[in-house]
């Protein structure tokens, strides 16, 4: 949870970001896909399918811009591929499979993946429907927070975090 102070600086480095974008020439009242993207493959997320689901997630208004509303979102949401309020077990096949380095086998690749999935989803499917809802993903979430990037990478890595909030959250001059 970010206190007010933060709250302040992220909203003016989205504004920060926001004049770099008006400078090239695009007046907007959010950031569009090219500078949102750059921004995520600065944090380390590299992958096309993840990078299209952030800003989906963002971009609740789907104007092709993120608001300044629309800056701060849950991980969830970018796990939920069709946006249907679950993570399936068909989305963590997809997810996983966009973001596993294949190994060179003699067994189908697939199978690793869907063993992997089995047991996510035993793991963290609480209430035993078949899929994860957004109250099972905070729960495993609670237990242990690397969960977060479960299924891909959509968080920065701990040294572009220090990066970021040297940035960011610099005292005022």
């Amino acid at each position: 949870m970010f206190n007010k102070t933060e709250i302040w600086c992220l909203i003016r480095e989205f504004n920060v970001l926001l004049e770099e974008q008006t400078s090239r020439g695009k007046a907007a009242t959010g950031l569009d896909r090219a500078k949102f993207r750059s921004i995520l493959h600065n944090f380390g997320v590299t992958s096309d399918v993840l990078m299209h689901g952030v800003f989906r997630t963002f971009d609740k208004d789907n104007d092709g811009f993120v608001s300044v509303k629309e800056w701060i979102e849950d991980c969830f949401q970018v796990y939920d591929l069709n946006g249907d309020g679950y993570i399936s077990a068909e989305e963590m096949l997809y997810l996983l499979k966009d973001c596993l380095k294949e190994q060179p086998t003699e067994e189908d690749p697939d199978e690793g993946i869907r063993d992997l999935v089995e047991i996510t989803l035993s793991n963290m499917d609480h209430d035993h429907d078949g899929r994860i809802s957004f109250a099972d993903f905070k729960k495993s979430v609670m237990g242990e927070n690397l969960l977060l990037n479960a299924f891909g990478v959509c968080l920065p890595d701990t040294m572009n975090i220090k990066v970021f909030e040297q940035h960011v959250f610099r005292e005022q001059q």
